[in-house]
């Protein structure tokens, strides 16, 4: 009667691990393989040459605009005034909305940093020219900031944070079943315990 109890027990529990972890990996699959693959790429980045792609533009602030900011006191913080903003970024096909700037007495410069590159504006607040640059480095660099975090934004942030709670649950379920499953294979802690002090030596040994 016991074993009845028991094997019932363990059929309800597999049951709902093998659907929690088949549902979390195919939740994680895409993301998984994209942040294996750019590990790959982030720690043989020195291997992996890039040429970066550098595109300037220019244009001069309409003297009506440009009045707005000649007006504008020294902030570091502030952005562009909406109606100078909006038409520098027609002009320059890019989004600077509530981006903030350094403002000096002489420029405002904004700094648009994103994945896989770099761009800056400068706007001199006396001619009201505006120069705009931006460096690419190319598609591998752009994913490995994309791994990173870096620059991406407030969607892409979360985005990792539920994609690694999605992991671990995927991670999770996988070693209780392994647990659940070890007795009728001998190798499966043994290998786990591999997964563990192989990198453990690797750190005491050859991380100074």
């Amino acid at each position: 009667m016991q074993n009845q109890v028991n094997q019932k027990s363990r059929a309800f529990w597999l049951k709902h691990l093998y659907r929690w972890h088949w549902i979390s990996s195919a939740a994680c699959l895409i993301g998984m393989l994209l942040f294996a693959s750019t590990g790959i790429t982030l720690n043989n980045s020195t291997h992996i040459e890039s040429l970066p792609v550098v595109s300037k533009k220019s244009a001069t602030i309409p003297e009506k605009l440009l009045a707005q900011i000649k007006a504008e006191p020294a902030n570091d913080k502030a952005a562009l005034p909406k109606a100078t903003a909006d038409w520098v970024s027609g002009a320059m096909g890019i989004e600077l909305a509530d981006v903030p700037g350094e403002w000096s007495d002489a420029e405002v410069y904004l700094s648009l940093p994103r994945p896989g590159g770099d761009a800056w504006l400068v706007i001199d607040r006396v001619s009201g020219e505006v120069s705009y640059e931006r460096t690419d480095r190319g598609w591998v660099s752009y994913f490995n900031d994309l791994h990173k975090g870096r620059n991406t934004g407030t969607a892409w942030s979360w985005f990792l944070d539920i994609f690694s709670v999605t992991t671990l649950v995927f991670c999770i379920t996988g070693l209780f079943m392994l647990n659940m499953h070890a007795n009728n294979r001998p190798a499966t802690w043994p290998l786990v315990g591999l997964g563990v002090v192989v990198p453990l030596i690797l750190v005491i040994l050859f991380i100074h």
